[in-house]
């Protein structure tokens, strides 16, 4: 009960701290994803929250404009990010800016609103589309009862998933990882995950 109660109000004086903190790169960065590309500076997606239910996550736009038409209508394409657990290496799709911003992990920012609104969590585990949990549990049915426990708790912009330098592990080990947070989690753990995201930011680590 203690834990719960401290995590929310760390999030709520994060997300409040960082909205206002990052206010004038939100504005720099909204600038420059209009210069680069039409559409629309922010990009919501549908993402699995505590208790399965979905909620929109908010991202700054780091696609073309049609990005998901292009996806499902490009076989090739749609097979590769299928068998590689929903990410494309090298994504035809991402814009200039969008690189730079998704290197840096700068397209997540606005998540801190999803914190504010209680829909997510500073450190947690990963926010994973429902059709993501869907089709892997068909190739990793061991993974049932694992998700399970992940869902017991708010995913996180940030977690050990994030910092362990390890981005291209099978959904089987990524969905161990983020259960063994929801096991150990507690105030210092997620300190601990928040100061080594840090340096994972800066050396751009994971992202892609």
């Amino acid at each position: 009960m203690f834990y719960d109660a401290s995590k929310r109000l760390i999030d709520i004086l994060g997300s409040v701290f960082g909205l206002v903190l990052l206010s004038p790169l939100f504005l720099l960065v909204g600038i420059l994803i209009k210069l680069d590309s039409p559409g629309s500076i922010f990009y919501s997606h549908k993402r699995v929250g505590r208790g399965g239910d979905e909620f929109p996550l908010y991202k700054f736009r780091s696609m073309v404009r049609n990005a998901d038409a292009i996806l499902w209508s490009d076989p090739k394409l749609l097979a590769e990010y299928k068998k590689s657990s929903f990410k494309l290496n090298n994504d035809p799709r991402v814009t200039r800016v969008g690189r730079i911003i998704r290197k840096f992990s700068i397209d997540e920012l606005p998540q801190f609103w999803n914190i504010l609104k209680g829909q997510m969590s500073v450190v947690g585990p990963r926010p994973y589309l429902k059709k993501e949990l869907e089709d892997q549990q068909k190739v990793y049915p061991q993974t049932r009862e694992l998700i399970k426990a992940l869902l017991l708790v708010k995913p996180g912009v940030t977690g050990f998933w994030q910092v362990s330098g390890r981005s291209d592990v099978n959904f089987d080990e990524r969905i161990k990882m983020d259960v063994e947070y929801v096991k150990r989690r507690s105030l210092v753990y997620d300190f601990s995950i928040m100061i080594e995201t840090i340096p994972a930011v800066i050396k751009g680590r994971g992202a892609r």
